[in-house]
């Protein structure tokens, strides 16, 4: 889908000033506030923005002052899963 947006010249001007690629970096606004607003996952940012890789990502969106909706219960669920992965693996350090 296309979408146009339809800009006073002055405001135009001024956002070029501080965009080098004001087409670019409108899409960027769009997906940082559509993740704020939880309408696009982290794997949707990447899709609509073209980035390679989940890392790139929470780059972006770090550096834009939107980080990771995650838990406890999330950090809980994935240790639980990371044990079953790896038999016998804790929370604990084995010295080795």
């Amino acid at each position: 889908m296309r979408i146009t947006l339809n800009l006073p010249e002055d405001i135009a001007e001024d956002l070029a000033g501080k965009w080098a690629d004001l087409p670019r970096g409108a899409l960027e606004s769009l997906a940082l506030e559509a993740y704020r607003a939880g309408a696009l996952t982290q794997a949707l940012v990447r899709r609509l923005l073209g980035f390679a890789s989940l890392a790139e990502v929470d780059g972006f969106l770090k550096q834009h002052g939107a980080y990771l909706d995650y838990t406890l219960d999330d950090l809980e669920h994935d240790t639980a899963n990371g044990r079953l992965v790896v038999p016998g693996s804790s929370s604990q350090t084995h010295p080795r």
